[in-house]
Parts: structure tokens; sequence; C-alpha cells
């Protein structure tokens, strides 16, 4: 693509946010119905379905000059479909520096370099500062479920273990085989964490859930069971640096009690 991308489509939430955070949110024609974030520039956006099931016709009635896609939160077969009619950019950032490099390429997509550098610098400052922060502080066994019925964790080779690593928390699922391990309900006391953090998204935890876990004692009888907004451990873009401050601050405070 030799001119900056001026119509596109997002089918990614923390995409559709890094857009609007480069400035140039008046460009996105069209996002998925979980696009909600930031809600101002986002309210008259058409949507086009969710992130697994597009409206490919609606999108193509767009004609998007950039189609911006995940490799893990999109389907294949609706990634190939786009991807043969339209510039589509596809990303799967496994850690925090590699997603400091999707927000410079979408900036260099879309013309606007100086905002994408801009934004890359902080998360790079971030991770420095975190990094620095936490050197005389003990690490933090965290237990991170992402699924309940079955309780699905996530392993080393994810975007989250990455965010929780550079926080100072060891992952208790960090060497199982599966990126998304399944957990038996009765293995969670063996888990031995010292704290558990119930994410908003994918799964949604409730209140409800965590009063459940503490009355049943499923991780011993002092573990904190921590609601945590799950933007910051797994939306990777132009928040990630203050995604992984947030998850440090809160990992800090257990980090300082061990």
């Amino acid at each position: 693509m030799s001119l900056p991308a001026r119509r596109v489509v997002s089918l990614v939430p923390s995409l559709t946010e890094t857009v609007c955070d480069l400035g140039v949110a008046g460009r996105l024609v069209a996002v998925t119905r979980f696009c909600n974030t930031p809600e101002e520039p986002l309210r008259f956006v058409p949507r086009v379905g969710g992130t697994k099931n597009p409206d490919r016709e609606r999108i193509a009635a767009f004609d998007p000059d950039l189609v911006l896609v995940n490799g893990e939160e999109n389907r294949r077969e609706d990634i190939d479909w786009l991807t043969s009619r339209f510039e589509v950019h596809e990303s799967m950032p496994q850690n925090v520096p590699d997603a400091a490099a999707v927000v410079k390429e979408i900036g260099r997509l879309l013309g606007v370099e100086d905002s994408a550098e801009a934004v890359a610098l902080e998360i790079e400052v971030e991770m420095t500062r975190i990094e620095v922060d936490g050197l005389d502080l003990p690490s933090v066994r965290v237990f991170y479920p992402i699924w309940k019925q079955p309780w699905i964790a996530i392993n080393r080779a994810t975007y989250v273990h990455d965010v929780l690593a550079r926080a100072g928390a060891v992952n208790v699922c960090a060497d199982r085989e599966s990126r998304y391990p399944v957990v038996a309900q009765s293995d969670l006391l063996a888990l031995r964490p010292d704290v558990v953090l119930l994410p908003s998204e994918p799964f949604a935890f409730s209140r409800e859930h965590k009063k459940a876990l503490v009355e049943e004692r499923a991780f011993g009888r002092d573990v904190p069971i921590v609601m945590v907004d799950g933007k910051n451990f797994c939306w990777h873009g132009s928040r990630s640096g203050r995604g992984l401050a947030a998850a440090a601050e809160l990992v800090a405070r257990y980090r300082r009690s061990a």
C-alpha cells in the first residue's frame, strides 16, 4: 500500500483503541460490536458483527483500504477471505515489545509514524521503569484464569503471561504444554498461588464467582482473590504501556507483603 490508509475496518478491539489513540479515529469506517473503547469517538462508527463472526459482505461494502485483524482473536477463514480482497494487517503479539512493534507498523500504514513512535516509546519507558522498580521486590505466584467451566489458564507463550512476568508475577501455569491449559477444579489448591486474579474478559468473572471461591476455599484459607480489568492484561497496542503499569501496580501490593 503506497498511500496512508484512509478507510479502515478494525476487527480487534485493542487495535481499534490504538487507531483512536494515534489520533485518526475518523478513518474507522467499521468496527466490531466489542469495540467500545474509547466510547466517544466510536459512538457512531458502524458495527460489522463480532470478532469471531464478522459480516464479511458488509465489510466489503465499506470498501476498506486496510483491515486490522489478529491471528488469534479472528477466525482464519475470515482473515483469508478478507486478505483475498483487501489490504489486511494481521498481528499476534506474544509479548509487550511485540505490541510496541505492532503500534509502529500500524502507524506506518496510517501515515502517522510520529504518533506511533511516541506511543511505542511510552511502552518502552514503562517496561524499563517497572523492571527497575521491581529489582528488590520478591516475585508473587499468580493464578490468572481466562475462562470457567472448565477453568482455563495461560502458559508462557501468551501475551498475558509476559505482562504478568514483567509485572513481577510468577504464572503458576507457565509450564503447561497448552497455550491455554485446562485446569481441573480439584487441582486449584495444588497450584499454591499467592494471589488469584479474576479478569473482566474474555470471561466476565463476577463478584459471585469470587464469593464462591472464597467460601469454597478453592485456593486455601487466606489466598486473596482480586477482580481486575482484563484489558490491562490482554489488550495489546496503545494500551500496552498503561496496562503494564496498572498490572505492575497491582502485583506490587502483594510483592511487598510477600
